[in-house]
């Protein structure tokens, strides 16, 4: 059995995409957060006028790409119980990819990629939003979100 964490990214467009921010939330119940430095004359007019309003929010995310690596492999190496795998689930391929490109693709060997789109109940994480009262286009309230509303497919 493994370890999931739900992973959500916001980005700067379809096209030309760039990292803005990367939340993660551990089916244990930890969570992970961190905005890096993207090129604002490439967001698109969604982000500028969805995304870049909530940055900020949250107390010591500011993060270097540089650094970003290091952060998030240190967070999972210790929310990771010891010799288990780690499931990185996301809903959208763009975060999988996000999340590679912040690892520089070196992906630790007990990390591994799960698509749990079908998994995700769209009113439970619209509740989840509601209920919590924080906005949608926020990586790390997606995040939890997308927690909050997975459900294990046993068909």
């Amino acid at each position: 059995m493994a370890l999931k964490v739900f992973v959500d990214t916001e980005f700067t467009d379809f096209i030309d995409t760039h990292l803005i921010s990367i939340g993660m939330a551990a089916e244990s119940g930890e969570a992970f957060y961190a905005e890096v430095p993207y090129p604002e004359k490439e967001c698109s007019a969604f982000v500028r006028e969805a995304v870049i309003p909530l940055l900020g929010r949250e107390p010591n995310s500011a993060c270097s790409f540089d650094d970003l690596r290091i952060k998030i492999i240190t967070w999972l190496e210790v929310i990771r119980r010891r010799d288990e795998d780690v499931e990185i689930c996301f809903d959208y391929q763009t975060d999988w990819d996000l999340f590679s490109d912040a690892l520089d693709s070196r992906i630790p060997p007990w990390c591994r990629g799960r698509m749990v789109g079908e998994n995700i109940n769209d009113l439970l994480r619209y509740e989840f939003h509601k209920q919590n009262v924080l906005p949608a286009h926020h990586a790390l309230y997606d995040a939890l979100a997308i927690r909050y509303a997975f459900r294990e497919r046993t068909d």
